[in-house]
């Protein structure tokens, strides 16, 4: 336990510093190329969805896949249309409002449902560890590759809300830290309860697949091109094969 603790508190610092780093590009130059983002998103699509069949499945099957088992799932899938839900009907209700105090609005709720989702991400990781090695490191990877273009997208809406690129980045480092949070209390959870792991497993699964297919997925599919979608499809593939690689050449880590 104290060995996967400390590997799980090690990959969660990796994922909240990627606020900072992926913040650089922007703060040298107001845009990054469309093309990167949606090479990197493609790549996070392959990574999520092969974590989930690859790695949550079959841990959740040996576990035991029961009618509570898919409510998991489902709960994890549900929980995160509900905050998307939240926040788009806070930006809505803000609508109302022009200019820049309509753009400045975006702020808070921007930062209020990042620090949300990367607390989730933070329980994520913490209980993937305590099952094992193997599938921490592919749920970490799998929250890196989500995380790149989120994070750069959230710095962007932050400075068009007005803030100062100082500002942008330390609010966006901030909400990344929940993360931290979120792992430490995973753990504690994982150790004064028994079937912790055997809810936030399932939970996690229900994340990645709502992440892949409703948020990135619909992305790829508005550049229609042939072009676009070889590459795409092969960087789809290339996050597949970067959990392959964890799944069969770590098996000493489960």
């Amino acid at each position: 336990m104290l060995q996967s603790s400390l590997y799980a508190i090690i990959s969660v610092i990796i994922v909240s510093l990627l606020s900072i780093i992926v913040a650089i590009p922007l703060l040298l130059k107001k845009k990054v190329s469309e093309k990167i983002l949606l090479f990197l998103l493609s790549i996070s699509v392959g990574v999520l969805l092969s974590t989930v069949f690859l790695e949550f499945l079959p841990e959740i099957i040996e576990q035991g896949y029961t009618t509570l088992t898919a409510i998991y799932i489902l709960a994890g899938f549900i929980a995160l249309f509900l905050i998307e839900k939240l926040v788009h009907w806070k930006h809505q209700c803000g609508s109302k409002n022009v200019g820049h105090a309509h753009a400045y609005s975006l702020a808070p709720i921007n930062l209020i449902g990042d620090a949300i989702h990367n607390f989730i991400d933070g329980l994520v990781i913490a209980g993937a560890f305590v099952v094992n090695t193997a599938v921490g490191i592919a749920a970490t990877i799998s929250v890196i590759f989500h995380e790149i273009p989120q994070e750069i997208s959230d710095f962007g809406v932050l400075l068009y809300s007005g803030l100062s690129k100082k500002k942008a980045l330390t609010f966006n480092f901030i909400t990344a830290t929940t993360a931290i949070v979120g792992t430490i209390l995973g753990l504690i959870l994982a150790s004064k309860i028994g079937g912790f792991t055997t809810f936030i497993l399932p939970f996690a699964a229900g994340n990645f697949l709502y992440i892949a297919a409703t948020n990135l997925l619909p992305q790829l599919h508005r550049h229609c091109k042939l072009k676009d979608s070889l590459i795409h499809i092969s960087a789809i593939l290339l996050g597949i094969v970067l959990i392959v690689i964890v799944t069969l050449f770590a098996p000493h880590l489960h």
